[in-house]
């Protein structure tokens, strides 16, 4: 384990990724998606099914709840059944991109009415936060045009902002709003929230507890997501993160699958600005595919994250400054690349196992029959899923 020093196992102990209530239903393409036996039916069994992925990890202490998705009858009831399963209820993402009224925009929408709708849901969303405890408010907006002409843009954002106010207003003393960007889609011509400078514009004009979602599939491609993450963390507005990864648009796809050496390139930088468990930075996935089990591709995304954590926490940062300051281009380089390029999986198993988690969580999940359980015991009833 010598690779793994103490402070890094110490950092490694600490991390905690939030899991998606929605990566355990049914989701993923927008053409078809596909069911699975043991699919959860209700938000009770999609708590349950993540609990999985903390007890073979211990990375993933808390699940994000999206409404109405994941309403229930009794908010109390959900959260115990969660701590019983040794996991907290989290993030709470709000949903205005499933209802006919939201054609033409929620909280940016010209008429009165439909924004008021809009903003009473986000203030109910705000009340499941009181009753689960959770933090964080997340508004991700589906909301732009297709052609030029057809709406007015600036109109669009003065609106969001007064509609942002009236939420920000109904937060408590400890909550926070965090607004997520993407770049497109659905919206084609102009979207309302299209990046992090649009994000900080509006977060930075309600006040301290509102801060920018930075989902790592929601760039252009080429974009360096890593200087994204320098600059707000260096304005203290980077507030939480949706890992997945993509190959062309939202794929939603494990964390690290396309491009490995980008997510060890944001977190170098999340570590070099701060952002590494400090209770600011929220790490949540946000991957949630439909060709690949549910909770083996989200222990498998979690792990992804650990290990390029650990090796961005081996980059000589002394020695990096040290070429850095005095511009010798290949040593810096090679210290960068040394860390990227090491082996840390050996290391990580056993450190694992010597507290007591199996040191490779991918086969013990395998082994431990769950699936087949769930399978068994989930007939009947309506599968949750997008929408449900």
């Amino acid at each position: 384990m010598s690779v793994l020093t103490p402070e890094i196992q110490s950092a490694l102990a600490d991390q905690a990724i939030e899991l998606p209530s929605w990566a355990f239903g049914n989701s993923g393409t927008r053409f078809k998606v596909f069911g699975t036996p043991g699919t959860p039916r209700d938000p009770f069994e999609k708590i349950a099914d993540a609990a999985q992925v903390h007890r073979y990890t211990a990375l993933a202490p808390s699940v994000a709840l999206h409404i109405p998705w994941d309403l229930v009858d009794s908010f109390d009831d959900l959260r115990r059944h969660a701590e019983d399963l040794g996991v907290s209820l989290g993030t709470i993402n709000s949903n205005t991109f499933q209802d006919d009224d939201y054609k033409f925009g929620a909280l940016t929408h010209e008429d009165v009415a439909v924004r008021r709708k809009a903003i009473d849901h986000h203030l109910a969303c705000i009340d499941v936060m009181d009753a689960t405890g959770s933090r964080d408010l997340k508004i991700w907006l589906a909301e732009g045009s297709n052609y030029p002409g057809q709406a007015d843009m600036r109109g669009r954002q003065d609106r969001l902002h007064e509609s942002l106010q009236e939420i920000y207003a109904r937060l408590g003393d400890e909550q926070r709003l965090v607004l997520e960007y993407k770049f497109f889609e659905p919206a084609f011509y102009h979207t309302d929230v299209p990046d992090w400078g649009t994000s900080y514009a509006q977060v930075a004009a309600l006040g301290d507890k509102a801060s920018v979602c930075l989902d790592t599939g929601h760039h252009a491609p080429g974009t360096n997501i890593e200087f994204i993450v320098m600059q707000l963390l260096r304005l203290g507005k980077l507030g939480s993160f949706d890992f997945n990864s993509r190959f062309y648009a939202d794929d939603d796809l494990i964390v690290g699958a396309a491009d490995p050496f980008q997510l060890f390139r944001i977190i170098v930088e999340v570590i070099r600005g701060g952002g590494l468990n400090n209770p600011d930075v929220a790490f949540m996935l946000d991957q949630c595919h439909n060709v690949e089990d549910k909770i083996p591709g989200q222990i498998r995304s979690v792990l992804n994250v650990q290990e390029m954590t650990a090796r961005a926490l081996l980059v000589d940062r002394e020695a990096l400054t040290a070429a850095q300051r005095s511009g010798d281009v290949l040593e810096a380089n090679r210290l960068f690349m040394d860390a990227f390029y090491t082996d840390v999986r050996p290391a990580l198993a056993e450190w694992r196992e010597s507290r007591g988690l199996p040191g490779d969580p991918m086969k013990a999940f395998a082994d431990s029959g769950y699936l087949a359980e769930i399978a068994t015991d989930r007939v009947g009833g309506v599968q949750a899923g997008w929408g449900a």
